[in-house]
């Protein structure tokens, strides 16, 4: 809309200009070459640029996320965090998604390495996250994934199985039911046995946008 309003704006101030030149006789000075002459309309014809819509996903500005313990037990020391906001943008006019699309974001972690050692290492089956919608959905289309717990459990049905592998933070099931912005994050836990290894930790998670049909 930016675009199409200055281009507007252009195209007016063109206009003015062609416009000024013909209100009235021409004023100008006595010299070498005066006398009377035809004007010249200028005119110009700018159409708005349309640029297609896109899917996107970003994140939140962020330091990373530092777990601090919290929920230990018997079974397993318990260090918690929530995921920064993740955003899923989509632009796109109805025209422009093929039926039967939708889109899912994805996310799964990397091996904790202790920053002393890096043979020292917590595997990411043990940390597990709950996801969470943070924006409305018009339709019920968006959901938020399923929880997934560490390998130790946390008491809940929630599969044991950490994010080891790609467990889904956001989907919708057909891309064309909700058009604009979805909001999203997730609460972590990272539950390892009570006789882990003291240390600083560094893992990453990995997010990523799939859009298929």
């Amino acid at each position: 809309m930016k675009t199409k309003k200055a281009a507007q704006m252009l195209a007016a101030s063109v206009l003015g200009l062609a416009l000024s030149g013909v209100v009235g006789p021409a004023m100008a000075a006595d010299g070498p070459g005066d006398g009377s002459g035809d004007g010249i309309d200028v005119s110009v014809n700018i159409e708005p640029t349309t640029t297609p819509g896109q899917l996107s996903m970003t994140v939140a500005d962020n330091s990373g996320v530092s777990l601090e313990e919290n929920g230990s037990d018997a079974a397993a020391r318990q260090f918690t965090g929530t995921l920064p906001t993740v955003t899923v943008t989509d632009t796109r006019t109805p025209e422009e998604i093929p039926d039967g699309e939708y889109w899912a974001v994805v996310g799964q972690a990397g091996q904790f390495v202790a920053a002393d050692d890096p043979g020292k290492t917590i595997g990411p089956e043990y940390l597990g996250w709950k996801p969470r919608l943070l924006s409305d959905s018009s339709t019920g289309a968006v959901a938020a994934g399923e929880p997934v717990s560490s390998v130790i459990s946390d008491g809940s049905e929630a599969p044991a199985v950490g994010l080891a592998g790609q467990e889904l933070l956001v989907s919708i099931a057909n891309s064309a039911e909700e058009i604009g912005t979805s909001e999203v994050n997730a609460d972590l836990a990272l539950r390892t046995p009570v006789d882990v290894a003291a240390g600083e930790y560094h893992s990453t998670i990995t997010l990523s946008l799939f859009n298929q049909s």
